[in-house]
């Protein structure tokens, strides 16, 4: 009998519910994709048994199958964090399958807790590797060793010179036109309706204070496109590289074309080009975000200072740019802590236990 590769009532589930996590929960198509691989992972262990067959002894089988399982790039034994979120995108998965018809009686909520790792694990899934940027010099190093001979070299300086004097990321920069740049106000437009920006939040952007000579570049690319190419509003401001056929066959690059690149995939060559070429290690386009959180920390921003620097992010509270970027190292901990020394040992100025219980019991005596 020829092996099932595929169950047609398991693969209309999963359509509905992959359906339901883009249009009702909003996830971002990569979310959605790690999602559907986790779904994946369990079918292929359990033979492609229908989902209404899940019970305690899959998800045992399964767990365990998942630990042994070694990633494809290393060859090495899958991380705990990798299980975690595989784990998890299932267990969600079936939770809300049990909701929906012709499933609620035939999945057990108890038997899905059998999913659940062990409070060791899942502590060690949640352990983060410090976060490895560019400091606002190293940025600016390898921005101004990009040469700026051809159109293309122009380009790519200009994209990276935007993404730090706004913290945007490299998807919504991709799909910005001429319109949403106004180099006179400083002040970048992402307009949901044009630009991919995350959750489709509209976003006010003003460049951020990382040297005028940053700016310039940025100004400099805007005229270009504008007076040289004589681009319209809504034409890319970042347009893709355009290649056509040369002789003998052979493709050959001829400048700018008037489209947007179909993805972030180049910004992210721009960077690890840049990079290597002054001898750094690639730092991702979205680590922009962490570079300047940490000149945020240089600044001594007042509290309304932080408020708009994290506002330009496009972030609703200072708390998701500090939590998600504000990182201190651990170099800086030990400095930051070893400075308050300057205000004394503490401990000679503390009252004694003994004094600290007269005064309680006074205060206790006069609100009684």
């Amino acid at each position: 009998m020829k092996p099932l590769h595929s169950n047609p009532k398991n693969d209309r589930a999963k359509r509905e519910y992959l359906i339901w996590l883009k249009e009702a929960r909003q996830r971002s198509p990569a979310t959605i994709e790690q999602v559907r691989h986790g779904i994946d992972r369990l079918e292929l262990y359990t033979g492609f048994k229908d989902f209404g067959t899940f019970n305690k002894d899959q998800a045992l089988g399964f767990k365990r199958a998942l630990f042994a399982a070694k990633a494809k790039r290393s060859g090495k034994p899958i991380s705990t964090a990798t299980a975690h979120h595989v784990l998890q995108a299932i267990k969600e998965f079936l939770v809300w399958l049990n909701g929906r018809p012709g499933y609620r009686r035939r999945i057990d909520l108890a038997h899905i807790a059998y999913l659940n790792l062990t409070t060791k694990d899942e502590r060690v899934a949640r352990v983060t590797s410090p976060k490895s940027y560019a400091s606002l010099e190293q940025y600016r190093a390898a921005l101004f060793a990009i040469p700026a001979d051809t159109d293309i070299e122009r380009r790519d300086r200009a994209m990276m010179a935007l993404l730090l004097l706004t913290g945007m990321r490299d998807a919504a920069a991709v799909s910005l036109k001429l319109k949403h740049i106004s180099i006179e106000r400083r002040h970048v437009f992402q307009d949901p309706r044009d630009v991919n920006t995350k959750f489709s939040k509209t976003i006010d952007t003003f460049f951020y204070p990382v040297g005028d000579d940053v700016a310039e570049i940025v100004d400099d690319w805007v005229t270009f496109l504008t007076c040289r190419k004589l681009f319209s509003p809504n034409d890319p401001l970042f347009p893709k590289t355009l290649v056509e056929p040369g002789k003998h066959h052979a493709f050959a690059v001829r400048g700018l074309s008037r489209e947007h690149w179909a993805d972030a995939t180049p910004v992210r060559t721009i960077f690890k080009a840049a990079f290597d070429r002054i001898g750094l290690p690639y730092f991702k386009p979205h680590t922009v975000r962490d570079t300047l959180t940490q000149l945020a920390y240089r600044l001594a921003l007042s509290p309304e200072q932080l408020k708009a620097w994290s506002q330009n992010m496009g972030h609703a509270t200072v708390l998701t740019t500090l939590a998600g970027y504000g990182h201190v190292a651990t170099e800086r901990q030990g400095e930051i802590l070893a400075s308050l020394a300057r205000f004394g040992d503490s401990s000679k100025h503390a009252e004694s236990p003994r004094e600290l219980a007269a005064k309680l019991v006074e205060m206790l005596g006069r609100q009684a």
